[in-house]
């Protein structure tokens, strides 16, 4: 690589380490400052996820999500969703329930203080949702009409983010608390740090959870020892040292090629099961666990 292409290099790595940066400063005086007492807060975190997904997600603040037997999550801060996939946001008044199957992250969004068993009842109320194991989906394919989910994607979920301010050491783990990733902004650092579930040891663990939410893995995957060759630390993107010294980790810098490689994983929600919704509307689908399993 010549000098010229080194630099542009250089330069857009400084561009996300301001912007990252930026976003600490932000939410640090609007903390210290009373401005952002949750909602405005939010805002902030909501800016920094736009600036990372492709555009046909929506960034959507205080939702619930609700699934085809009728169950309804606690209230949702951020939850980033395909709009070009479901036409559909049932609301009552002001609130909004967003289908399951079109959600791809939910994002959880606190200040310094943060309570473990309440961060887990929160993950708790969205991993109680289920996709329809029964999965109505009728729609035309180039050889054939399909009516049941893919093999590779028989049931979804969301990547459940945690997003906070806390600095203390020793705080509950993502797998402790059943968040996927906790995104933390550190004040005298001005940076943010990123940890990931560890349980999940490879891409191809990542994307068992998240396509395999059921349990039920299916067996003959294609692909599945290529991506199982692979983790998230392989994503990290590094600089040099503010001496001149050792590498610094660019952590939104990584976190955007982490992030967007986990939404490929993902790739096209589901089938969207329009009749099972349909029927749930009109009480005649069965409640909690009879079709879940």
């Amino acid at each position: 690589m010549d000098t010229d292409q080194s630099k542009v290099i250089a330069q857009i790595k400084e561009n996300y380490a301001s912007l990252e940066k930026g976003i600490v400063n932000q939410l640090y005086f609007e903390a210290e400052h009373g401005a952002t007492i949750g909602h405005y807060r939010e805002k902030i975190w909501a800016e920094m996820f736009k600036r990372i997904v492709p555009k046909k997600f929506v960034v959507e603040q205080s939702v619930f999500l609700i699934d085809s037997r009728g169950k309804v999550s606690n209230e949702v801060d951020l939850a980033i969703f395909d709009e070009l996939y479901t036409p559909y946001i049932f609301r009552y008044y002001d609130l909004k329930f967003i289908p399951l199957e079109a959600v791809a992250v939910v994002v959880e969004c606190k200040s310094t203080s943060l309570n473990k068993e309440n961060l887990e009842s929160w993950a708790e109320s969205i991993s109680e949702l289920k996709t329809s194991s029964a999965q109505k989906s009728f729609v035309r394919l180039a050889n054939n009409l399909a009516y049941k989910p893919v093999e590779t994607q028989p049931a979804t979920r969301p990547l459940r983010v945690l997003c906070c301010l806390n600095e203390q050491k020793g705080l509950p783990t993502a797998a402790d608390t059943k968040f996927d990733v906790v995104v933390r902004a550190l004040k005298e650092e001005r940076k943010l740090d990123v940890k990931w579930d560890e349980e999940k040891k490879d891409l191809y663990d990542w994307y068992l959870c998240l396509n395999q939410a059921n349990g039920r893995e299916r067996e003959g995957i294609k692909g599945a020892e290529e991506a199982e060759a692979h983790d998230l630390d392989e994503y990290i993107i590094y600089r040099t040292g503010n001496n001149g010294s050792g590498k610094e980790e660019l952590s939104l810098m990584s976190f955007n090629f982490q992030l967007n490689q986990i939404l490929m994983l993902i790739n096209n929600p589901m089938l969207f099961p329009h009749l099972d919704y349909v029927e749930m509307f009109n009480g005649s689908r069965r409640k909690e666990g009879s079709d879940s399993e």
